[in-house]
Protein backbone atom coordinates (compact mmCIF):
# COMPACT_ATOMS: atom_id res chain seq x y z
CA UNK A 1 0.00 0.00 0.00
CA UNK A 2 3.09 2.49 0.75
CA UNK A 3 4.16 2.14 -2.39
CA UNK A 4 1.04 2.24 -4.20
CA UNK A 5 0.71 5.56 -2.75
CA UNK A 6 4.28 6.71 -3.19
CA UNK A 7 3.99 5.77 -7.10
CA UNK A 8 0.25 7.87 -7.02
CA UNK A 9 2.47 11.15 -5.90
CA UNK A 10 5.15 10.65 -7.84
CA UNK A 11 2.75 10.59 -11.10
CA UNK A 12 0.96 13.51 -9.89
CA UNK A 13 3.92 15.22 -9.22
CA UNK A 14 5.41 13.94 -12.75
CA UNK A 15 2.53 15.03 -14.83
CA UNK A 16 0.23 17.86 -12.79
CA UNK A 17 0.13 21.32 -14.27
CA UNK A 18 2.60 23.60 -12.10
CA UNK A 19 3.68 26.24 -14.75
CA UNK A 20 1.23 29.22 -13.90
CA UNK A 21 0.12 31.90 -16.06
CA UNK A 22 2.36 35.18 -16.03
CA UNK A 23 -0.41 37.86 -15.24
CA UNK A 24 1.53 41.02 -16.57
CA UNK A 25 -0.44 43.00 -18.77
CA UNK A 26 -0.17 42.60 -22.80
CA UNK A 27 1.22 46.65 -22.72
CA UNK A 28 3.91 45.40 -20.49
CA UNK A 29 5.31 42.71 -22.84
CA UNK A 30 5.13 44.91 -26.18
CA UNK A 31 9.32 45.15 -25.76
CA UNK A 32 9.81 41.57 -25.15
CA UNK A 33 7.50 40.16 -26.82
CA UNK A 34 6.49 42.13 -30.33
CA UNK A 35 9.69 44.04 -30.55
CA UNK A 36 9.04 47.57 -29.33
CA UNK A 37 6.90 49.40 -27.94
CA UNK A 38 4.13 49.67 -30.29
CA UNK A 39 2.15 52.11 -28.14
CA UNK A 40 0.01 55.17 -29.13
CA UNK A 41 -2.99 56.77 -25.92
CA UNK A 42 -2.15 60.51 -26.95
CA UNK A 43 -2.13 62.60 -29.89
CA UNK A 44 1.02 65.03 -28.65
CA UNK A 45 3.58 62.85 -26.83
CA UNK A 46 6.50 62.53 -28.72
CA UNK A 47 6.01 61.29 -32.03
CA UNK A 48 8.39 57.90 -32.33
CA UNK A 49 7.30 55.55 -34.86
CA UNK A 50 4.77 56.20 -37.91
CA UNK A 51 3.04 54.37 -40.88
CA UNK A 52 2.72 55.80 -44.29
CA UNK A 53 1.61 54.89 -47.60
CA UNK A 54 3.46 57.14 -50.18
CA UNK A 55 1.72 57.72 -53.14
CA UNK A 56 2.12 54.80 -55.60
CA UNK A 57 1.10 53.86 -59.38
CA UNK A 58 -2.73 54.53 -57.76
CA UNK A 59 -2.55 58.12 -57.71
CA UNK A 60 -1.84 58.35 -61.54
CA UNK A 61 -5.19 56.72 -62.49
CA UNK A 62 -7.28 59.77 -61.22
CA UNK A 63 -9.07 61.30 -64.74
CA UNK A 64 -12.09 62.57 -62.81
CA UNK A 65 -11.50 63.78 -59.65
CA UNK A 66 -15.17 63.68 -58.21
CA UNK A 67 -15.40 59.67 -58.72
CA UNK A 68 -12.93 59.69 -55.83
CA UNK A 69 -13.66 62.64 -53.68
CA UNK A 70 -10.46 64.44 -54.68
CA UNK A 71 -11.29 68.20 -55.85
CA UNK A 72 -8.41 67.91 -58.47
CA UNK A 73 -6.09 65.86 -60.32
CA UNK A 74 -2.71 65.57 -58.39
CA UNK A 75 0.89 65.38 -60.28
CA UNK A 76 2.62 62.59 -59.26
CA UNK A 77 6.05 64.10 -58.69
CA UNK A 78 4.87 67.22 -57.12
CA UNK A 79 3.20 64.90 -54.71
CA UNK A 80 5.56 62.35 -54.19
CA UNK A 81 8.00 65.12 -53.14
CA UNK A 82 5.89 66.65 -50.66
CA UNK A 83 4.94 63.15 -49.20
CA UNK A 84 9.23 62.93 -48.80
CA UNK A 85 9.16 66.35 -47.12
CA UNK A 86 6.92 65.17 -44.65
CA UNK A 87 8.26 61.96 -44.23
CA UNK A 88 11.73 63.07 -43.56
CA UNK A 89 10.51 65.95 -41.06
CA UNK A 90 9.02 62.56 -39.09
CA UNK A 91 12.31 61.55 -39.05
CA UNK A 92 14.42 64.40 -38.17
CA UNK A 93 12.22 64.66 -34.76
CA UNK A 94 12.90 61.21 -33.95
CA UNK A 95 10.61 58.93 -35.18
CA UNK A 96 11.32 55.85 -37.02
CA UNK A 97 8.78 56.02 -40.80
CA UNK A 98 7.80 52.73 -41.72
CA UNK A 99 5.22 52.00 -45.58
CA UNK A 100 2.96 49.96 -46.64
CA UNK A 101 5.18 48.92 -49.79
CA UNK A 102 2.44 47.66 -51.81
CA UNK A 103 -1.28 48.94 -52.72
CA UNK A 104 -3.94 47.86 -54.84
CA UNK A 105 -3.27 50.61 -57.82
CA UNK A 106 -7.07 51.31 -58.14
CA UNK A 107 -7.23 52.74 -54.35
CA UNK A 108 -5.82 56.58 -54.87
CA UNK A 109 -6.99 57.11 -51.22
CA UNK A 110 -4.68 54.71 -49.79
CA UNK A 111 -2.23 57.76 -48.90
CA UNK A 112 -4.60 58.94 -46.02
CA UNK A 113 -3.34 56.05 -43.43
CA UNK A 114 -4.99 57.45 -40.54
CA UNK A 115 -7.94 56.70 -42.08
CA UNK A 116 -6.62 52.34 -42.25
CA UNK A 117 -5.19 52.64 -38.78
CA UNK A 118 -5.73 53.28 -34.83
CA UNK A 119 -3.08 53.44 -32.68
CA UNK A 120 -4.13 51.97 -29.20
CA UNK A 121 -1.98 51.50 -25.98
CA UNK A 122 -1.48 47.81 -26.91
CA UNK A 123 -1.08 47.93 -31.06
CA UNK A 124 -3.01 48.84 -33.88
CA UNK A 125 -6.74 48.58 -34.64
CA UNK A 126 -7.46 47.68 -38.20
CA UNK A 127 -10.01 50.06 -39.61
CA UNK A 128 -13.28 49.11 -42.20
CA UNK A 129 -13.64 52.03 -44.60
CA UNK A 130 -17.14 53.26 -44.87
CA UNK A 131 -16.35 54.06 -48.87
CA UNK A 132 -16.61 51.07 -51.48
CA UNK A 133 -14.11 52.56 -53.45
CA UNK A 134 -11.49 52.56 -50.84
CA UNK A 135 -12.32 48.66 -49.16
CA UNK A 136 -9.47 46.71 -49.65
CA UNK A 137 -6.66 49.09 -48.44
CA UNK A 138 -6.88 47.11 -45.99
CA UNK A 139 -5.35 44.06 -46.69
CA UNK A 140 -2.43 45.83 -47.92
CA UNK A 141 -2.27 47.68 -44.68
CA UNK A 142 -2.43 44.71 -42.43
CA UNK A 143 0.42 42.86 -44.23
CA UNK A 144 2.36 45.97 -43.71
CA UNK A 145 1.93 45.92 -39.85
CA UNK A 146 2.51 42.65 -39.50
CA UNK A 147 5.91 42.75 -41.11
CA UNK A 148 6.83 45.16 -39.12
CA UNK A 149 5.82 43.21 -36.00
CA UNK A 150 2.97 45.62 -34.60
CA UNK A 151 -0.02 43.79 -33.22
CA UNK A 152 -3.26 44.44 -34.41
CA UNK A 153 -5.57 44.09 -31.47
CA UNK A 154 -8.76 44.38 -33.47
CA UNK A 155 -10.18 44.27 -37.04
CA UNK A 156 -13.50 45.97 -37.29
CA UNK A 157 -15.74 43.19 -38.77
CA UNK A 158 -19.14 42.34 -39.44
CA UNK A 159 -21.47 45.46 -40.34
CA UNK A 160 -19.02 47.83 -38.18
CA UNK A 161 -17.27 51.05 -40.24
CA UNK A 162 -15.01 52.74 -37.83
CA UNK A 163 -12.15 54.92 -39.66
CA UNK A 164 -9.17 55.90 -37.62
CA UNK A 165 -9.56 59.84 -38.15
CA UNK A 166 -12.78 59.37 -36.13
CA UNK A 167 -11.08 58.83 -33.09
CA UNK A 168 -8.71 61.81 -30.75
CA UNK A 169 -6.81 60.50 -28.24
CA UNK A 170 -6.97 62.75 -25.06
CA UNK A 171 -5.01 60.66 -22.76
CA UNK A 172 -4.25 57.19 -21.33
CA UNK A 173 -7.71 57.21 -20.01
CA UNK A 174 -9.27 59.09 -22.46
CA UNK A 175 -9.97 59.14 -25.99
CA UNK A 176 -13.47 61.01 -27.94
CA UNK A 177 -15.10 58.65 -30.75
CA UNK A 178 -16.92 60.07 -33.65
CA UNK A 179 -20.15 58.29 -35.45
CA UNK A 180 -21.32 60.06 -38.43
CA UNK A 181 -21.04 59.25 -42.55
CA UNK A 182 -17.54 57.85 -41.99
CA UNK A 183 -18.57 55.84 -38.75
CA UNK A 184 -21.48 53.81 -37.19
CA UNK A 185 -22.63 53.00 -34.14
CA UNK A 186 -21.32 49.10 -34.79
CA UNK A 187 -17.65 50.45 -35.72
CA UNK A 188 -17.60 52.73 -32.52
CA UNK A 189 -19.17 49.56 -30.03
CA UNK A 190 -16.06 47.49 -31.30
CA UNK A 191 -13.55 50.57 -30.54
CA UNK A 192 -14.91 51.03 -26.94
CA UNK A 193 -14.80 47.08 -26.43
CA UNK A 194 -11.26 46.52 -27.36
CA UNK A 195 -10.05 49.97 -25.66
CA UNK A 196 -12.15 49.03 -22.46
CA UNK A 197 -10.23 46.44 -21.90
CA UNK A 198 -6.81 48.22 -21.81
CA UNK A 199 -8.10 50.17 -18.85
CA UNK A 200 -9.76 53.94 -21.12
CA UNK A 201 -12.38 54.71 -19.22
CA UNK A 202 -13.34 57.89 -20.32
CA UNK A 203 -14.56 57.45 -24.08
CA UNK A 204 -16.29 60.56 -25.07
CA UNK A 205 -19.08 60.57 -28.06
CA UNK A 206 -19.00 63.05 -30.31
CA UNK A 207 -21.77 63.14 -33.01
CA UNK A 208 -19.74 64.49 -36.28
CA UNK A 209 -22.11 67.15 -38.01
CA UNK A 210 -23.50 67.28 -41.64
CA UNK A 211 -20.76 67.76 -43.96
CA UNK A 212 -17.67 66.19 -42.22
CA UNK A 213 -15.63 62.85 -42.47
CA UNK A 214 -13.52 62.65 -39.61
CA UNK A 215 -12.72 64.39 -36.02
CA UNK A 216 -9.29 65.58 -37.07
CA UNK A 217 -10.78 68.24 -39.09
CA UNK A 218 -12.48 69.56 -36.28
CA UNK A 219 -10.43 69.22 -33.52
CA UNK A 220 -6.53 68.32 -32.37
CA UNK A 221 -4.57 68.23 -29.25
CA UNK A 222 -1.46 70.84 -29.42
CA UNK A 223 -0.18 70.38 -25.85
CA UNK A 224 -0.65 68.70 -22.94
CA UNK A 225 -3.25 70.48 -22.12
CA UNK A 226 -4.14 72.42 -25.31
CA UNK A 227 -6.39 71.71 -27.92
CA UNK A 228 -7.24 73.34 -31.45
CA UNK A 229 -10.55 73.58 -32.21
CA UNK A 230 -13.09 74.61 -35.10
CA UNK A 231 -15.42 76.00 -32.55
CA UNK A 232 -18.36 76.39 -34.39
CA UNK A 233 -18.57 72.54 -35.04
CA UNK A 234 -17.58 70.84 -31.74
CA UNK A 235 -20.45 69.82 -29.55
CA UNK A 236 -20.47 71.99 -26.11
CA UNK A 237 -20.50 68.48 -23.89
CA UNK A 238 -16.91 67.50 -25.10
CA UNK A 239 -15.30 70.47 -24.60
CA UNK A 240 -17.06 71.20 -21.01
CA UNK A 241 -15.13 67.32 -20.11
CA UNK A 242 -12.04 68.98 -21.19
CA UNK A 243 -11.84 72.15 -19.75
CA UNK A 244 -12.44 70.16 -16.01
CA UNK A 245 -9.45 68.49 -16.93
CA UNK A 246 -7.65 71.44 -17.38
CA UNK A 247 -7.42 71.89 -21.27
CA UNK A 248 -7.09 75.08 -22.74
CA UNK A 249 -9.56 75.80 -26.12
CA UNK A 250 -7.63 77.49 -28.86
CA UNK A 251 -10.27 78.45 -31.43
CA UNK A 252 -8.95 78.22 -34.58
CA UNK A 253 -9.44 81.80 -36.11
CA UNK A 254 -10.66 81.36 -39.88
CA UNK A 255 -13.31 79.71 -41.54
CA UNK A 256 -11.50 79.68 -44.83
CA UNK A 257 -8.20 78.32 -43.72
CA UNK A 258 -9.99 75.65 -41.82
CA UNK A 259 -11.79 74.46 -44.38
CA UNK A 260 -9.74 75.32 -47.73
CA UNK A 261 -6.43 75.41 -45.43
CA UNK A 262 -7.03 72.13 -43.48
CA UNK A 263 -5.71 74.31 -40.35
CA UNK A 264 -6.80 72.35 -37.80
CA UNK A 265 -5.26 68.66 -39.37
CA UNK A 266 -2.01 68.97 -37.74
CA UNK A 267 0.72 66.32 -36.30
CA UNK A 268 2.04 67.17 -33.21
CA UNK A 269 5.78 65.91 -33.06
CA UNK A 270 6.13 66.13 -29.65
CA UNK A 271 4.04 68.87 -26.88
CA UNK A 272 3.97 71.87 -28.18
CA UNK A 273 4.99 71.70 -31.09
CA UNK A 274 2.91 70.51 -34.09
CA UNK A 275 3.33 69.95 -37.98
CA UNK A 276 0.71 72.37 -40.20
CA UNK A 277 0.48 72.97 -44.01
CA UNK A 278 1.55 76.04 -45.44
CA UNK A 279 -0.98 78.43 -46.22
CA UNK A 280 -2.43 78.73 -42.27
CA UNK A 281 -0.97 81.57 -41.59
CA UNK A 282 -4.11 83.38 -38.96
CA UNK A 283 -4.23 79.61 -37.54
CA UNK A 284 -0.57 79.59 -36.51
CA UNK A 285 -0.31 82.79 -35.09
CA UNK A 286 -3.17 81.77 -32.65
CA UNK A 287 -1.15 78.50 -32.16
CA UNK A 288 2.11 80.38 -31.76
CA UNK A 289 0.54 83.31 -29.25
CA UNK A 290 -0.93 80.34 -27.01
CA UNK A 291 2.99 79.02 -27.07
CA UNK A 292 3.00 76.08 -29.67
CA UNK A 293 5.86 76.30 -32.24
CA UNK A 294 4.29 75.79 -35.96
CA UNK A 295 6.45 73.95 -38.46
CA UNK A 296 5.24 74.21 -42.15
CA UNK A 297 5.43 72.77 -44.90
CA UNK A 298 3.81 73.15 -48.43
CA UNK A 299 1.16 69.53 -48.84
CA UNK A 300 -1.07 71.34 -51.22
CA UNK A 301 -0.17 69.11 -53.95
CA UNK A 302 -1.40 66.20 -51.77
CA UNK A 303 -4.58 68.12 -50.07
CA UNK A 304 -6.06 68.24 -53.43
CA UNK A 305 -7.43 64.35 -52.13
CA UNK A 306 -9.23 66.30 -49.07
CA UNK A 307 -6.58 65.07 -46.94
CA UNK A 308 -3.36 66.60 -45.36
CA UNK A 309 -1.04 65.86 -42.42
CA UNK A 310 -2.90 64.60 -39.81
CA UNK A 311 -4.93 62.13 -42.70
CA UNK A 312 -1.46 60.45 -44.35
CA UNK A 313 -0.27 59.62 -40.82
CA UNK A 314 -0.87 56.67 -38.78
CA UNK A 315 0.60 56.67 -35.14
CA UNK A 316 2.29 53.29 -34.09
CA UNK A 317 3.95 54.54 -31.17
CA UNK A 318 4.27 57.51 -29.12
CA UNK A 319 5.52 58.40 -25.46
CA UNK A 320 2.91 58.49 -23.12
CA UNK A 321 2.09 61.77 -21.20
Amino acid sequence: MTADRDIATKDADDYGEKWFADLSSFEENLVSAWGRRWSVSSEVGKLRAVLLRRPGKEIEIVKNPSDWRWKDVMDPQKARDQHDAMAEVYRSSGADVYYVEEQREDRPNALFMRDNVLGTPEGAILCRQATAFRRGEERAVAAAIAKIGCPIVRTISGNGIFEGACGIWIDRETIVLGTGVRSNEEGVRQVEDVLRAMGVVNILRFQIPWGHAHLDGLMNPVDRKKLLVFPWQVPYDVLDILIRKGFKIIEAPSVDEVKRGCAVNVVALEPGRVLMNKGNPLTKAELERNGVEVIEIDVNELKKGFGSLHCMTAFLERDPI
